[in-house]
């Protein structure tokens, strides 16, 4: 597989083990009867995910649900989808929360407790639905330390303490790759609430094989009213049916109460066939509530859901694009501020070792090397920031590593190291350190190609001791409106929380009250992938993989936003004297 392949399917190939996924599967996460961590209401829960590496054993998180507000049973809508790997043993953990505040950082949060199993455990047991009790955290009494304890369970508890469980279903993802948006109203749905009306959402589930059925969506809440006209939303249609359309669909109707405790309103069961019609007499339902037909003999409904529109299109892939035509543009931003140390003191990030690369070009050599697959021509714009350039010592925080302001091109990886060698040869480390200007200038080419034809993606290499925090963010805001990405790798051994703040993948930065209209940042810390003596990458492909995974997603993403289709790919080449065959 070339790198081509590798970046535009991430999730389709294991460069550590050369291993082609046997299918993927979808995770789905419930807890019942978790902690209790809050005075005057229920938990807020969250689940992480961590993924254990194949030969480092070390532990990354994969993802996060969303958070769902009071209750200690939670369903979460937000999947995993993993490759699944037969003949491999694909160990997991998933770690709940209770979560306090809008911190990204977990520590910040109170843990509820934590489950490891296996991939193949998951899929292997009845019905693909495996149920275990959660483990806690105990202190070590003689180092006052919080450390798990993973094989004391006691009845669904730690040593007595019961922490509730955890539920995980998995389904294999079938192939259809198309994507269905539908919008709904109400009309006449009962009356919850005593001094107001109700505050109605729907919750949407698909059925399983063996009966059960599993979330896959869940409106907004539209408040104090009985006549809803809720937001129109797109589902992957293998989220909805897995690609069987005639797979019953069923949706509950709930009345939102602050507490947590929603008042069931009734349900309806359709199918995607059913929806597929659009809007017509078959698309209008009874909301039916069981109990009550049960009890009142004169009983009807509980009011009607009404299909108001219906649409279906085939997703685009990352891989559309790139056949059709579309260029990624790279550019890297390397740190040349002071707290990286002088660079002719082997302490410092930037110290050239005449036997091994430093941190810096190790990052720029793994990204690089991936993304320069993607530009036809190689040559890339480098630019540093943060130090004082010669002859009269002014700082800057946007100069070309070659020293050409007219023509700041590298050609190729090796161009940029090059040019990077010899900047610290001639420029002085200085400081602040600031991402805007850097931001602003590939924003600028960015705004001058909105078309699709081109994807622009900065690296900015750093040492994570940011000083134009608030700059930065409007920076990265103005440019979610853009065909652009940012990739930010942190190296040394500094706190990164503000790095972690800006990825967004959690909690979407704002800057002026404005919210970034989608999340352009991946940050990884280069440190997790060193040895523990922090002289040798454990593996360049993790790292490129790690580093890269959010860029197709973010590349659809701007495309969907503003409507651009792939072109279609040109015929292949065919050698002169050849023909086409039609196979019969």
């Amino acid at each position: 597989m070339d790198k081509l392949e590798d970046m535009a399917s991430v999730y389709e190939f294991d460069p550590i083990t050369g291993n082609i996924p046997a299918t993927k599967v979808e995770i789905t996460v419930s807890c019942r009867n978790l902690l209790d961590k809050d005075t005057f209401s229920k938990s807020d829960p969250l689940c992480v995910l961590y993924t254990q590496g194949v030969e480092t054993k070390q532990w990354r998180e994969f993802g996060r649900t969303e958070v769902i507000d009071n209750t200690l049973n939670p369903d979460f809508v937000r999947k995993y989808i993993l490759d699944y790997f037969f003949e491999e043993k694909q160990s997991l953990r998933f770690d709940l929360y209770d979560v306090d505040s809008k911190s990204p950082d977990l520590s910040k949060h109170d843990f509820l407790g934590q489950m490891y199993c296996t991939l193949g455990e998951i899929v292997g047991s009845p019905a693909s639905r495996l149920e275990k009790p959660l483990g806690n955290f105990t202190l070590n009494m003689r180092t006052g330390v919080q450390v798990p304890l993973l094989s004391l369970f006691v009845s669904g508890g730690i040593l007595g303490k019961k922490c509730g469980s955890i539920i995980l279903s998995a389904e294999e993802l079938g192939n259809c790759r198309d994507s269905a948006t539908m919008q709904f109203c109400a009309n006449k749905l009962d009356k919850k609430d005593f001094f107001g009306k109700s505050d109605p959402f729907m919750v949407f589930y698909r059925s399983n094989e063996d009966g059960t059925f599993t979330i896959c969506h869940k409106t907004e809440v539209v408040k104090n009213t009985l006549n809803p006209v809720w937001q129109s939303f797109t589902i992957p249609v293998r989220a909805l049916c897995n690609g069987d359309f005639d797979r019953t669909i069923k949706v509950e109707v709930y009345d939102w109460d602050r507490d947590g405790s929603h008042d069931f309103i009734g349900e309806l069961t359709t199918s995607y066939r059913e929806l597929a019609r659009g809007q017509s007499q078959f698309n209008v339902y009874e909301v039916m509530n069981p109990k009550k037909k049960m009890k009142k003999k004169k009983y009807v409904h509980s009011g009607t859901v009404t299909l108001l529109s219906f649409s279906v299109e085939a997703e685009c892939t990352f891989l559309d694009y790139i056949k059709g035509g579309t260029q990624i543009n790279f550019t890297v931003a390397i740190d040349f501020t002071a707290s990286n140390g002088n660079p002719s003191q082997s302490t410092s990030l930037h110290y050239m070792n005449p036997y091994q690369m430093n941190a810096y070009a190790m990052a720029l050599k793994a990204v690089g090397e991936i993304i320069q697959d993607y530009d036809s021509d190689k040559m890339f714009p480098a630019l540093g920031f943060g130090a004082k350039l010669p002859p009269d010592g002014r700082v800057s925080h946007e100069f070309p590593l070659n020293g050409n302001m007219d023509n700041p091109y590298c050609n190729g990886i090796e161009g940029i190291l090059e040019a990077y060698h010899q900047s610290l040869k001639t420029v002085q480390l200085y400081g602040p350190t600031n991402f805007a200007p850097v931001v602003n200038h590939v924003a600028r080419y960015a705004a001058a190609v909105q078309d699709g034809s081109q994807y622009f993606v900065l690296l900015i290499i750093t040492d994570g001791v940011i000083s134009d925090m608030a700059q930065t963010k409007e920076a990265i805001v103005n440019g979610a409106k853009l065909p652009m990405s940012i990739i930010i790798v942190g190296v040394g051994q500094a706190e990164f929380d503000a790095m972690v703040e800006l990825d967004g993948d959690d909690i979407r930065i704002s800057s002026r009250g404005k919210l970034a209209e989608r999340d352009i940042v991946q940050f990884v810390p280069f440190r997790d992938y060193m040895d523990r003596t922090g002289n040798h990458v454990l593996s360049m492909a993790r790292l490129a993989k790690d580093v890269l995974a959010e860029i197709p997603d973010q590349f659809i993403s701007y495309m969907k936003s503003r409507g651009i289709k792939p072109n279609p790919a040109p015929p292949p080449y065919m050698p002169p004297g050849h023909t086409h065959h039609t196979q019969i």
